[in-house]
């Protein structure tokens, strides 16, 4: 172990030589560290000063690699809009697993490092907004409780990007359980041999799912895993209203966790067919299709399994259909689980979904905001929005009071069950935006520091977060995101 507190392993690269290249560095002129996730690194067993060293930095900006580090890029494919394409890290290196000192085990990579054999003409590298971008939303995805990667450090490079004009590049290192994709099956599955595509698959299982290796079809429990960790997800996602923008198959996690935060953003007022991704223009991922495109996309993934699922293809696409199929209701299931708690609500009723849908028609109808809605839920204050003056809601309200009384939980205990599941503040666009302006353009983090530290505890309610809880000016133009190329 290095005196910054690398311990790598890189397991990946034991796998088949089809999987992943090895590539050499592509220093750059002059890297300077902007932000370090402190928790984050100290997590990981790494010494937050020695990485704010010229040692540490050079490291971030892919100029020098840890002992023990074996740079590779990582092979996959991907259905791209429903279109199927060969991929891969066209911009990014995985420099190791981190085997942290409670010996779990975490890659570490950086994003925008440089030229792979994946880049297709691409120059592998990344511009300082959509970095920033990416560490924050994806630091607040985890301070939400969402599943996710997170960012450990981003440096700018002192090298210019070249896009519709030129931007200050940057760099990100991103921390993830794996970097193990439905991408990467399909891969494998269709460049590769069966031998290749049981390994890939016994080795998602050692690093995921090991309860599982043992089972009598392992394959069929690893397809079960993923689609109920997915739906788990998905379902989280939609509770508070997250809109990932590009659920290209690439982009589905084996582990469960959110990964690319490209033209990602988070809804103000409540309309399941929001879009906000440029390029998404018929909307196959808005808000509303998250759910079914997340079960289309883990039919892809069962797809690559079949050769090991059962000996009869007949036999193994019908023991695969029969998991896609349960998608349906252990979404459902999750979905109703994560609402009723935003209501105050503990047990179960058959009402419950009529309650919750009902009111979602409301929020749709009256425009609410889609966070302060359950916000003024949890403390009761009903006052500003139209949504709480139309008599469908007092109608409404009713309904939802009647239904608190059918439990023997406390008002005290369903407003505290409230507080931890409705948080007071999100990544709202405009604010992002206001911070990424001010760093990209103007050189000044301090915007961003505050924002990062409002997001990291969503859930405290307390009085400095009030004015990230306003909603954006009135505008013409509807928000739109963009890829973070």
């Amino acid at each position: 172990m290095t005196q910054t507190g690398w311990n790598f392993d890189n397991s990946y690269a034991r796998l088949p030589n089809k999987l992943f290249s090895t590539i050499d560095l592509s220093p750059v002129q002059s890297p300077e560290l902007v932000i370090l996730n402190e928790s984050l690194a100290k997590s990981l067993g790494l010494d937050p000063e020695v990485l704010q060293s010229e040692e540490g930095v050079s490291v971030f900006a892919g100029n020098n690699t840890p002992e023990g580090s074996q740079p590779i890029a990582q092979a996959y494919a991907g259905h791209q809009f429903g279109h199927f394409t060969m991929l891969g890290d066209g911009r990014a290196m995985l420099v190791g697993e981190q085997i942290t000192p409670d010996g779990e085990r975490f890659d570490i990579q950086l994003k925008g490092s440089g030229r792979t054999p994946y880049s297709r003409g691409g120059d592998g590298r990344a511009a300082l907004g959509p970095m920033l971008r990416e560490h924050i939303i994806s630091e607040a995805m985890h301070a939400l409780g969402i599943p996710t990667t997170r960012s450990l450090a981003v440096v700018t490079t002192g090298e210019p990007v070249i896009r519709e004009t030129e931007l200050p590049g940057a760099i990100l290192t991103r921390v993830a359980a794996s970097h193990l994709r439905v991408g990467t099956f399909e891969f494998i599955a269709n460049w590769g041999t069966e031998e290749e595509l049981r390994a890939l698959a016994d080795y998602a299982i050692e690093r995921h799912y090991s309860e599982i290796k043992k089972d009598e079809n392992r394959y069929l429990s690893l397809l079960q895993e993923v689609i109920k960790r997915q739906a788990s997800l998905v379902a989280k996602w939609q509770q508070i209203g997250f809109i990932h923008g590009v659920m290209n198959t690439d982009n589905v996690t084996i582990s469960g966790e959110t990964i690319d935060y490209g033209p990602c953003a988070f809804m103000d007022t409540y309309d399941p067919e929001t879009v906000f991704s440029s390029i998404d223009v018929r909307g196959r991922y808005m808000y509303a299709n998250q759910p079914p495109i997340t079960a289309w996309n883990l039919a892809r993934f069962a797809e690559t399994l079949i050769p090991l699922i059962h000996d009869n293809q007949e036999k193994a696409i019908e023991l695969a259909e029969n998991e896609i199929s349960r998608f349906g209701d252990l979404y459902r299931d999750f979905w109703l689980s994560g609402m009723r708690a935003k209501l105050g609500i503990f047990n179960e009723e058959p009402e419950d979904e009529t309650l919750i849908g009902d009111l979602h028609k409301l929020m749709k109808e009256h425009e609410a905001d889609f966070t302060n809605t359950f916000r003024a839920f949890t403390f009761d204050k009903l006052e500003d929005a139209n949504l709480f003056k139309a008599e469908e809601f007092t109608q409404w309200h009713k309904r939802w009071q009647d239904r608190l009384g059918k439990q023997q939980e406390s008002k005290e205990e369903s407003q505290q069950l409230m507080q931890d599941n409705n948080p007071a503040v999100i990544p709202r666009n405009h604010r992002v935006e206001e911070a990424l302006e001010a760093a990209v353009e103007r050189g000044d983090y301090s915007e961003m520091e505050k924002l990062l530290d409002v997001l990291s505890n969503p859930y405290a309610h307390t009085p400095d977060q009030e004015e990230y809880c306003t909603l954006p000016p009135d505008s013409d133009r509807p928000y739109v995101t963009y890829c973070g190329t």
